[in-house]
């Protein structure tokens, strides 16, 4: 009887030990491999971004183009932010892919004048190329119009990055996306109307919601351009919003919205877009945001 009861308390003690080995992971917080180290965490929101994306493709508006940073009225896009090739801009394709490798793995599929709603076409025309990251720049249009009451809603602004990104996604569920935030267009009116060759560029009908009737200072002016400014602030909340629902993609934090703009990186034909100076400026802070880690 004591020889059996000894062999059934041994059996007892093995058994306590395999169970606990294995629940290790609840018992002790982490489980462990056959070296006693701990195993790798489950892979993160971040762990799926890759910092040195193979290819690039941009889609957006005349910012992306380079509009006025060459000459007026005309776009530049040797000097885009996101795909130019210009030295003096250094741009985000070329400081991630090299300047010979950028020559033919990025492609800028923005358009002068697009808004939120032309964005799935872009993003179409962008996913032939499979590209590794799409860079987005868009919503100074939705807000730059006739008049403040035909600004694009909020409502639809969303629904139409929302479709952007299902364009995206349903063809390149990998393709990493980096959105900027839309630039504070009251802030280039305050550096551009200091200008007066600027302020006549204006008057051909470049953002009239925030531009016309530049030196207006009275209640009403005021008003509409704080108006505009509250617009551009909603649709940086929706970019944030919507790209946080998605695990590869990364949006700027606001850092675009926040740059404080000079006249040293305001277009010298138009003082409201930027110049190449001002596009260096954006290429530097795409590129700190894509190669962040753990952003």
């Amino acid at each position: 009887m004591r020889k059996r009861s000894h062999r059934a308390r041994a059996v007892l003690a093995m058994t306590a030990a395999a169970v606990l080995g294995v629940a290790g992971c609840d018992v002790v917080g982490g489980s462990s491999g056959p070296s006693g180290t701990k195993a790798k965490p489950s892979p993160s929101r971040t762990s799926l971004w890759d910092s040195s994306p193979a290819s690039v493709a941009a889609v957006g508006d005349s910012i992306t183009r380079g509009f006025d940073a060459c000459a007026v009225l005309t776009d530049c896009p040797e000097v885009s932010w996101a795909t130019g090739s210009s030295a003096k801009v250094d741009s985000l394709a070329v400081r991630l892919l090299g300047k010979s490798k950028a020559a033919t793995h990025s492609w800028n599929y923005a358009v002068t004048g697009a808004r939120m709603a032309d964005l799935p076409g872009q993003m179409a025309r962008a996913v032939a190329r499979k590209p590794q990251l799409v860079a987005v720049m868009a919503g100074a249009n939705d807000a730059c119009r006739a008049t403040t009451s035909a600004m694009t809603s909020v409502a639809d602004f969303r629904a139409q990055f929302e479709e952007s990104m299902s364009a995206l996604r349903g063809s390149l569920p990998k393709a990493q996306v980096y959105v900027a935030s839309v630039p504070n267009l009251k802030r280039l009116w305050s550096q551009g109307r200091t200008n007066a060759l600027g302020k006549q560029v204006w008057k051909l009908g470049i953002c009239p919601s925030m531009l016309g009737d530049a030196d207006a200072l009275d209640a009403s002016a005021t008003q509409r351009r704080d108006t505009v400014e509250k617009r551009v602030q909603d649709y940086n909340k929706v970019l944030r919003e919507v790209c946080a629902k998605d695990r590869r993609c990364r949006f700027d934090g606001d850092a675009v919205h926040d740059y404080r703009f000079g006249t040293d990186q305001l277009s010298h034909w138009d003082w409201f877009h930027p110049s190449v100076n001002g596009q260096a400026r954006l290429a530097e802070i795409a590129y700190r945001a894509v190669t962040a880690k753990g952003a």
